[in-house]
This record gives C-alpha cells, structure tokens and sequence, in this order.
C-alpha cells in the first residue's frame, strides 16, 4: 500500500524526466571544437521547404531551441518533456518521447515533426515516418558541437538559416568561455563526481561514461568517478567505495523520486567517502544539468562554481 501511494504522489514529469535520462542515447562527449562544412550548409539551404507552420516538437532541449529562436508561434504541441520556458507547459502534451503514440500526435493536425535522437519507440517512429506528415530528427551528442548542431539542423528546418546562425554564434561564445573557464583547472586538482540518478531501496543507480551526466561533469572540470561503463547503472558497495567520490551530485526535484540527503548519508558504502566526510551533496535542476541546449555554458558555470566554490 505505501509503494502504491508512493507512485500515486510522482509527479508525471518527475517519472518522464528519469526516464529520459536513463534512455537518452549513448553517444561520445567531447569538448572539442569543430564547425559545419560548407557542403553541409549548401545542401540545408537546398533542401526543399516544410510547412512548420503546425509544429509538434519532441525532445525538451528541440522545444527550448524552437523558443530561443523566437518560433514558438509554430508550435501546436510538444512532449512531456518539454518543461522550459514555462510556456511551453501549456501547450497540449502528446506524450514522454520513449513512448510516444502516432494517433496521439497525428490527432493535434501537425505540418510538421520534430524529434530528438533517442525518441521512440521504433515502432512508433515508422507510422509517423509513413504518415504524410514530415518528420525530423535532430542529432543528440553531450559535448559543444554537438548543442550547435542541434541549432542548426532546428534553424534549418523552421527556414530561419540566419536566426540559427546568430544563435549559434551567441552560444558557442558562451559555451567556450564557460568551458576555458573551467578547463584552467590543473588535472591533479580535479574533484571526482558521482551523479545518482536514483536511491530506490537502497540501490545506487549512477552514472557511467557516455551520457549527459558524463559530459556535463567533464565540462565543468571534473572527473566522473565511474567512468568504467557506458550508460546509467546499478553500483554495488564496493563499486562505490572504489569510486572515492569527493562530491555527489543530484537532481533536485520533489515527492517520492527526490533523493533525501539524510538517507543518502546513511548508505554504509556512502558514509565511507570523502563526499560524506565532506556533506559534499550538489543539487540541480535535471533539465538544466543535463538538457545539452541553449542554457548548458550556465549549467557549467554553475556545477564548476558548485564542485570549487566561487
């Protein structure tokens, strides 16, 4: 009974966004920097316009793009992921991004669909796909070019080439000075971060290598201190005190899927590392920390000046 009132208290976007971020796909991070070819740009220009007047967007980070290029007139509806700006909440929800529905979707009358790598499922991707409706994917990669080429490829398809380029600028600027900035930190002094995404039961689920967690912590210039697997993971007691985390690091949210820091502390494994000699526990905005858009060089300032201080 106390599990059943446990569930009936969770949020729906508290359930979607650990979702997302266990399925969100696993792709290298890297900060390196790099642009987009001529050719690439070239053949954008040249693909045949899409009706967007009638948009649907899929992916929390695609519908903040949409926002920040000022063409969120175009929306109709977009996924229950999809939580910032605050305006996009009332939009209608057509569903999490892992388990959307066509009928769902189609029955909104979109022109148009756009949606991040990693929505699904496969299933449902092939009817929208068949439909008569035009259906985008945007490239999902946790590192800086990987935010602008999301810019791009949305720029691209709303038909505001020149918007997008503009906010590419803006956001690379951002990006390179919040990443040099974090990145003048010796090797030697770099803190290791363990982020845990869940504490049900008493199991430690945590990120590896190869997710937005993973890429996040390195741009902020730290260490992932289980980067020894790919994915989102259960942690044995050993694997934890292996790890010697010098700070923990969360997403702050609220009911039954909020991590108490008192009950974290008391983990027997927890308790022996330097985190909790230290009460090092950061708390974040999930979608923030972790959306990989136009707001990431701010989540960076913001986990450097968590993990260091200042």
């Amino acid at each position: 009974m106390t599990m059943l009132k446990n569930l009936k208290r969770i949020k729906p976007w508290e359930i979607a966004l650990t979702a997302l971020v266990m399925t969100l796909p696993l792709v290298p991070a890297s900060p390196v920097k790099g642009g987009y070819s001529l050719v690439e740009r070239a053949h954008a220009a040249e693909a045949p316009k899409i009706d967007t007047s009638r948009l649907v967007s899929i992916g929390g980070d695609v519908t903040e793009i949409v926002y920040a290029l000022g063409e969120e007139g175009r929306l109709i509806a977009r996924d229950s992921t999809s939580m910032y700006p605050e305006s996009a909440a009332k939009l209608p929800d057509v569903g999490y991004m892992r388990a959307l529905s066509p009928e769902g979707i189609l029955a909104v009358n979109p022109t148009a669909i756009i949606a991040v790598d990693g929505s699904g499922p496969p299933e449902a991707l092939t009817v929208l796909r068949n439909a008569s409706v035009p259906f985008e994917t945007v490239p999902q990669t946790y590192d800086r070019d990987g935010i602008l080429k999301k810019i791009d490829v949305v720029g691209s398809l709303l038909g505001v080439p020149d918007k997008a380029k503009a906010r590419e600028d803006k956001v690379a600027a951002d990006l390179d000075a919040a990443i040099t900035d974090s990145g003048k930190r010796p090797e030697a002094e770099r803190k290791r971060v363990l982020f845990i995404l869940s504490n049900q039961n008493g199991k430690i689920l945590a990120s590896g290598g190869a997710t937005a967690a993973d890429g996040i912590i390195k741009l902020a210039g730290a260490i992932n201190a289980v980067d020894s697997f790919s994915g989102y993971k259960p942690l044995t007691d050993e694997a934890i005190i292996e790890a010697k985390p010098d700070v923990i690091l969360i997403m702050d949210r609220e009911g039954p899927l909020s991590i108490k820091e008192d009950d974290l502390l008391k983990q027997p494994a927890i308790s022996l590392t330097p985190a909790a000699s230290h009460k090092a526990i950061i708390r974040m905005d999930g979608l923030h920390l972790l959306g990989f858009g136009p707001r990431t060089a701010s989540a960076v300032r913001e986990l450097n000046a968590a993990i260091y201080g200042g």
